[in-house]
């Protein structure tokens, strides 16, 4: 187990969601204001890493044939934990998330993570990349969340200090892109992260190449 490196991969060379392309509707859905975001990237970081222990732990005795409907119930499991902990210390940002909580349960990173990693590697491994990889996702939807709310709104931190407060006018109002607080604007906003981050992971080959 290499963490540096597996942190390495989650947030950079093998991002869920800027290389892997996964988690893409939870991703441009919810990334309009800063808590939205935040609140969906720690509850996937919590059940990620949840989820990859229990997989992982379980792996060897569960029979090949019933493995994803194994990663399934795991992740079904800790969803409703999650889901339950947010409706009641945090109900406004469970409401403003809506239906996408109960949805990590088919989010393609964690049941990707699941096949790919934890069902061959071990519990402390496991455990290691759920957390790299929720926190590269985290990062992402933070990035999206902040681009999105202060080039498009105008403002910062919406939400933050109670479910109604607006956030800190950075922008005067007349000026901001409101497209970009339209799904419109999650994909033009996606598209120019996911081009950065693949002219970024080239760079170091075209160099090697040019010599």
């Amino acid at each position: 187990m290499n963490f540096g490196k597996q942190f390495k991969e989650g947030l950079i060379t093998n991002n869920p969601v800027l290389v892997q392309v996964l988690g893409m509707c939870s991703t441009m859905a919810i990334t309009t204001s800063f808590m939205n975001g935040l609140g969906m990237g720690v509850a996937v970081l919590i059940i990620l890493t949840a989820s990859n222990v229990v997989i992982s732990a379980i792996r060897k005795i569960v029979p090949d044939k019933i493995r994803i409907a194994m990663f399934i119930v795991v992740i079904a499991g800790f969803v409703t934990c999650v889901d339950l902990l947010l409706q009641a210390f945090v109900p406004a940002v469970a409401a403003s998330l809506g239906v996408f909580i109960p949805l990590i349960v088919v989010n393609c990173i964690i049941l990707g993570r699941a096949e790919s990693f934890c069902y061959k590697n071990g519990v402390g491994a496991s455990f290691v990349d759920g957390i790299c990889q929720g926190i590269g996702y985290t990062a992402v939807l933070m990035v999206m969340c902040i681009i999105r709310e202060l080039l498009g709104a105008g403002t910062f931190g919406a939400g933050l200090l109670g479910p109604d407060a607006k956030g800190i006018q950075i922008i005067p109002a007349q000026f901001p892109a409101g497209m970009l607080t339209l799904p419109v604007g999650g994909f033009l906003v996606l598209a120019c992260l996911i081009a950065a981050m693949q002219w970024a992971l080239a760079r170091p080959k075209n160099k090697e190449e040019s010599k």
